[in-house]
């Protein structure tokens, strides 16, 4: 064989190894969450980068059951998927991680939480993000007044956005944390969160008995402000600040009331980052950092069209 054409066998080889690599392969992404918004844009983000490695994507919705998840990836182990994706506490799910890690298969979080049997997780920075949308509250009320929460400790991702608020409005003696609510998120949140706001603002009737609601994602705070517009106090200045900003949520920002700000978090690009992990774990890369950050940014009236 000449030497020209061992050159040019040589390129070709280059130009199909990546090709080999990412070729199509069976990925299973499983979530209990998939009601939520965030979720839906993680999944069409991830979907839609999967379509360049030819994939063949497997969208598994437990709609709510956390246990459920166990099971449903026992059986994809079952059906040798090439990769798994998962959006839902790792610690709730180690037999289903196990089984994983057992079988050889790689598991990437997808706005999960941390854990030695996963690759690694892709998500936003949510002590950075509740520090800022938490600061936001507290100079919005001049470092004093009282403030409704609502958190979801049971998922990892959230749970971290409590833990800094918490911390930053006990740090200011002048704001009192009055009720720390957790929802009911069947229906994503903002049903039992209105339900709950509607019970607290029965509770206390006076103008100035509540001064702001701060709520790790977007649901709690819409579902606060239906409440607030519902009881006819939303002239009494109550500062509503979500998380997310999901087109709802942009849409009460934009309006110029109550709800005032939230953080963009980048879903799609969440996606697509997850997408972009699984192809190097395929190709054999290791990947060596346990979270993989992506930015998010504070949306106002000021920035909510940009």
């Amino acid at each position: 064989m000449n030497r020209q054409k061992i050159s040019w066998l040589a390129a070709l080889a280059l130009l199909i190894s990546p090709l080999v690599a990412n070729a199509a392969g069976k990925v299973a992404v499983i979530t209990p969450y998939l009601a939520q918004p965030g979720t839906q844009f993680y999944v069409e983000g991830f979907e839609a980068a999967a379509k360049d490695y030819e994939w063949d994507v497997n969208v598994i919705d437990t709609q709510g059951d956390v246990a459920a998840v166990i099971s449903r990836i026992e059986d994809a182990v079952t059906q040798q998927v090439d990769a798994i994706v998962i959006n839902v506490d790792p610690a709730q799910i180690a037999a289903g991680l196990a089984a994983a890690s057992d079988a050889g298969i790689p598991v990437v979080g997808m706005d999960s939480g941390s854990d030695p049997m996963l690759v690694t997780n892709i998500t936003s920075n949510g002590y950075a993000m509740a520090a800022e949308t938490t600061s936001y509250v507290v100079n919005r009320l001049n470092g004093t007044g009282k403030v409704v929460m609502f958190v979801f400790d049971a998922f990892p991702p959230v749970q971290a956005r409590g833990v800094i608020a918490d911390a930053i409005f006990a740090n200011t003696p002048d704001i009192e944390v009055i009720e720390r609510i957790t929802p009911d998120v069947q229906d994503g949140g903002i049903a039992d969160s209105r339900a709950q706001m509607e019970a607290l603002l029965a509770a206390n009737p006076d103008e100035g008995s509540i001064n702001a609601v701060w709520a790790a994602w977007d649901q709690p705070a819409l579902g606060a402000l239906q409440a607030i517009e519902a009881a006819d106090r939303g002239d009494e200045g109550i500062v509503i600040v979500g998380m997310d900003a999901n087109p709802q949520a942009r849409d009460a920002i934009k309006a110029g009331g109550n709800f005032e700000a939230s953080m963009a978090q980048d879903f799609m690009g969440i996606g697509s980052t997850a997408a972009s992990v699984v192809a190097r774990v395929l190709s054999g890369e290791d990947i060596k950092v346990p979270v993989i950050y992506v930015p998010t940014k504070l949306i106002t009236q000021s920035n909510v069209d940009q």
